[in-house]
């Protein structure tokens, strides 16, 4: 027999609820206006391109950098367009989040 289910004998529901309804500003009223989700992907979208825009930028220039014998520095400019990249990785995340609940 073991004792260990009731190791901690608070449970966590601490009396305060914080899930108050904030989706009853969806409903449209006849206009052609985005959503806000729709908004939010449009942005992620735009946020995404120009990433990739500047990570291809930071790696060209990274590229000199080591022809002109500078490995540290295109060392950590190459780190920064790792870094745009993985911040995609989070929009493309979050898109795929507003998707899977639209």
């Amino acid at each position: 027999m073991s004792h260990h289910d009731h190791d901690h004998d608070h449970d966590h529901k601490h009396g305060h609820k914080h899930d108050h309804d904030h989706h009853d500003h969806n409903h449209q009223h006849g206009t052609t206006e985005m959503t806000f989700e729709e908004k939010v992907v449009k942005l992620l979208e735009h946020w995404i391109k120009h990433n990739d825009d500047h990570a291809k930028t930071y790696q060209g220039w990274a590229d000199q950098a080591k022809e002109n014998r500078m490995e540290a520095v295109a060392a950590l400019i190459e780190e920064a367009a790792e870094m745009n990249l993985a911040v995609n990785e989070k929009f493309e995340q979050a898109k795929a989040l507003i998707r899977e609940n639209g």
